[in-house]
This record gives C-alpha cells, sequence and structure tokens, in this order.
C-alpha cells in the first residue's frame, strides 16, 4: 500500500498552523435566529391547508389509515428532492446515498432505488432491513455505524461498502481480512463540526457530529500523524473511500469549507477514487427558513475536485448522503385534537390554553428532544375547505403522553421551555398536521411509550390517490415478544 510522506508532512503543517489554518473553528452564520424564528411563527394568517395537505386530502388519508394519527407521504415532494440531489454539481460522477435512518419505509427505500440513488446505513439492522425490505442490491449500500456488527466480515463479503469509524474499527477490518487488499473507507472527523441550532463549530451539540466534542469517525490528527496509514500497510488494506460528515442541520458555509477541506486526506493515499462528503444539508420547514442551495454549495467543491485532479492526476468520484433534505418537507404528522384545556383566569397571568393532539413524543420526537419546531396548521374535521373558519388564538400545542416533556411548541432550540403558537382557532375533533415531519419523525419515535401504538404511513402518489405503505401496530404486537413467567412467583 503506497502512502505518500510528503502528503503527510503537508497535512501535518497544515494542522499545525494557526487559528485560520484548515482545521479551526469557524464562526457560524444562521439564516434565521431564534428569536426570529419565534417572531415569524407569530406573524400573518395562518395558512388554509399545510405543505401538501389540503383539508379534503388529509381526510382521504385519515379514511385509509383507518384514524389518526397517521404520517403522510408526498410522492410529489420526493420526486422533487430526488432530482434536487441528483443534480448536484461534481466534477467526474456523482452517487446519491439517502441516508435512510431519516425515514427507513420500506416504499421510500424502493422509490429511491428507483431512481438511481444509493443507500447509506447506519448499523447492520439497516443494512439487512434495505436488502430485505428494500430489495437494495448489497453493492449499492454503504455503512457507517457506531457500531460495527459481529457480522461485518460477511456484510462486506457480500459487496456492503464498509467506512471505519474508529481506529479500533480498522483493526478489526484489518484482522478479518489480513493482506488481502480488501478495500475499506476511512471516515473522518475533521476538527469542527455543524448542526442545529448551535453556533459553536467545537462545542457538543445533539446534532453535531464534528469536531473535538464529538465521537464520530477518526481524528484527523490520528490519520495525518500516521496512526492510521501504519494501521492499513499493517494489514494490508486498500483505502478506497474518504468519509466526512459534520452534522445535521449543518451551516452551508461550514459544509462547504470542510467539503474542500476533505479532499487534503484523499492525498494520503494514491488509491483512494472516492470523496464522500455526507450530508446534513439544513431544509427550511418554517416560514422565512431557507433550505440550502445544492447547486451555491456544490459549485465550488465540484471546482476543488477539478484542481486536485490536475494537481494529483486523480480525478475523484464525489457521494453525498442527504437524508432531511429528501425526506423532511415530504411528510407529515396528521393528528386530532383530542382535548383542549386552559390555565388562564383573572389571577393568573402565566395561563396557556392548550390544545392536546392524539400523537406526540412517540411520533414525532424532534421538538422534546432538540426544540425542533415544525409548523402546525389545523384543520376542520368536517375535511371540508370550506369550513375553514377565520379566528386564530395563541396556544401551546402538546402530545398525548403522561410526560411533562411532550410538548410540540417548545422555544426554538429549547426543548425545555414552552412556547404559544398562534394558530386557527381549534375545537375538539378538528384535525392538525405537523409539517416537516418526514425525517427523523416515524424512524425516530419513541413509540410503544405509555403503550401507544406505533402509527400507520401512507403515501400520496402523483394523482393524489393516498396508498397504505404501514399499518397500524395493534395492541397484541406491542407485547407478544414478552414471556410468561408462571412459577417464578
Amino acid at each position: 500500500m503506497k502512502v505518500s510522506r510528503n502528503s503527510i508532512a503537508v497535512i501535518m503543517a497544515l494542522v499545525a498552523c494557526t487559528p485560520s489554518s484548515a482545521f479551526s473553528p469557524i464562526q457560524q452564520r444562521h439564516s434565521l435566529s431564534r428569536s426570529a424564528l419565534s417572531t415569524s411563527l407569530h406573524a400573518g394568517t395562518p395558512a388554509a391547508s399545510s405543505n401538501f395537505l389540503t383539508p379534503e386530502l388529509a381526510q382521504k388519508c385519515i379514511e385509509t389509515a383507518s384514524g389518526t394519527p397517521l404520517y403522510a407521504y408526498s410522492l410529489a415532494s420526493l420526486a422533487s428532492a430526488a432530482d434536487a440531489t441528483l443534480a448536484f454539481p461534481n466534477a467526474f460522477g456523482l452517487t446519491v446515498r439517502y441516508a435512510m435512518k431519516a425515514c427507513p419505509n420500506s416504499t421510500i427505500l424502493k422509490y429511491f432505488a428507483s431512481r438511481g440513488i444509493c443507500i447509506d446505513a447506519s448499523s447492520g439492522f439497516e443494512v439487512k432491513r434495505a436488502m430485505t425490505a428494500g430489495g437494495i442490491p448489497a453493492e449499492n449500500i454503504s455503512l457507517s455505524s457506531q457500531e460495527l456488527p459481529e457480522d461485518f466480515a460477511d456484510l462486506i463479503k457480500l459487496g456492503v461498502k464498509i467506512n471505519a469509524c474508529s481506529i479500533s474499527q480498522l483493526e478489526r477490518i484489518g484482522k478479518a481480512f489480513p493482506n488481502q487488499n480488501q478495500k475499506v473507507g476511512i471516515r473522518v472527523n475533521p476538527g469542527v463540526g455543524s448542526g442545529g441550532f448551535s453556533s459553536s463549530t467545537t462545542g457538543f451539540s445533539k446534532t453535531n457530529v464534528g469536531g473535538p466534542s464529538s465521537s464520530f469517525g477518526i481524528w484527523h490528527e490520528s490519520v495525518t500523524d500516521g496512526t492510521v496509514p501504519s494501521i492499513v500497510e499493517k494489514y494490508g488494506l486498500q483505502v478506497e473511500r474518504i468519509h466526512t460528515h459534520i452534522g445535521s442541520g449543518s451551516d452551508p458555509a461550514i459544509w462547504q469549507s470542510v467539503a474542500t477541506r476533505s479532499l487534503s486526506f484523499c492525498k494520503l493515499w494514491d488509491t483512494v477514487t472516492t470523496l464522500n462528503l455526507g450530508g446534513g444539508y439544513k431544509v427550511g420547514r418554517n416560514p422565512n427558513e431557507k433550505t440550502t442551495d445544492l447547486q451555491e454549495i456544490g459549485a465550488p467543491v465540484a471546482d476543488a475536485f477539478r484542481e486536485f485532479a490536475k494537481e494529483n492526476g486523480r480525478e475523484l468520484h464525489l457521494e453525498i448522503e442527504p437524508g432531511t433534505y429528501l425526506v423532511a418537507n415530504a411528510g407529515a404528522l396528521v393528528t386530532t385534537i383530542q382535548d383542549k384545556v386552559s390555565t388562564k383566569s383573572s389571577s393568573n397571568d402565566d395561563g396557556h390554553v392548550f390544545l392536546k393532539m392524539d400523537a406526540g413524543m412517540t411520533d414525532v420526537l424532534r421538538p422534546s428532544l432538540y426544540g425542533a419546531i415544525h409548523p402546525i396548521t389545523i384543520l376542520p374535521a368536517s375535511g371540508k375547505s370550506s369550513d375553514i373558519g377565520t379566528s386564530t388564538e395563541s396556544v401551546v400545542v402538546v402530545g398525548h403522553c403522561c410526560e411533562s416533556g411532550d410538548l410540540m411548541t417548545p422555544k426554538p432550540g429549547e426543548p425545555e421551555a414552552l412556547e404559544e403558537r398562534v394558530l386557527r382557532t381549534a375545537e375538539i375533533g378538528d384535525i392538525a398536521v405537523m409539517d416537516g415531519s418526514g425525517a427523523y419523525c416515524a424512524g425516530m419515535s419513541t413509540k410503544n411509550y405509555n403503550s401507544f401504538p406505533e402509527a400507520p404511513e401512507v403515501l400520496v402518489d402523483l394523482d393524489g390517490n393516498v396508498h397504505l405503505i404501514r399499518k397500524r401496530q395493534n395492541l397484541e404486537q406491542i407485547y407478544e415478544n414478552e414471556l410468561s413467567t408462571d412459577g417464578i412467583f
């Protein structure tokens, strides 16, 4: 295995530079501050429909799913997002990999596969789910995981591409395939990250997966100080791919900067043919929030690939791994307002009107976990546009769990703090649609808490027809794996 000593020396010099060096913290810029987001949610007249659901279409989804709550997905929105990612600027070829953890329903996997989009898996179980439920060929799946599965060697033999995400993972792969010229990817923590509401590129954030406060990937200094190259040489591995990923909802400017820097790691091995830049492209779910312009951030990266080719004589293939970008705004949680209570009184200035959904953190965890903000639209129980009212009210929306943290309208980025939202006046029985629920909602739910069953999923096709793509879980399925303890006590 040929390792360029000159390349190592150059990169080590970069790391040792002043704070303006390649791996120093970057000032993160946000397109919309927390206060501005709060203001935007209280402005204007509430919409008469959600992103893609009119009252009539929402009612059709409810009938198809035999009630609420349910997740609804728009095929038109999925198609539009797929088009945008497949058009990502590139110099010498592009592979788009869907980060299936965002929403792993087999119908969605199959749709993206039909568009030529491959799979990014985050566990061995996701790999097998993609192959069995989604029908995805092993060679179209890559795995970057915090936990290398016990059967990783079998997956490699099937054709799954694995990125070593730690030094011990790289050692395990080497020991399983000693001196066999086994191809492997290296996931690098580039020293900075970006995600969600965090303004720090080096501090901890729940959606930041780069920098010294993140355990994801191999720390860049271990790559440049010879540690990783020595393991590669020891076991006769062939590094074919460098992988970086800095966070979910990352700042476009920081993503772009890290993307171009990641090329430096490709200089370490002349066998590298692919640079995978991960995903995390910010999506605007709410009014005045901007969605990352893939053409804008991708064009300079493509230029950097061309410059790399001129300097190093290698044309690198580009891989990206969008998850949120592909599905976030293509999905919605459809619920029913099952109760309405008030703590307001003439003697209490701190009271609120609460709308209680028949869903909650069991279905959309993001508000409780991150303080994430989702747009909510109130539609009439009749399912008729003609019945949409004009009055509004300021309310707090909560979920159905016996849990004070089951809050659907937190302050932006503050899951412990509630915030009122101006919505169309709702009555018990009305429909509430929570948009932006296509990513990290059905796939990241706390289903079965309080023994609430897993909600069904439906797909709205291009003609407006609704298809059931996952049934509602029944009560027996919740406890069917529990075993009898008769005779123990």
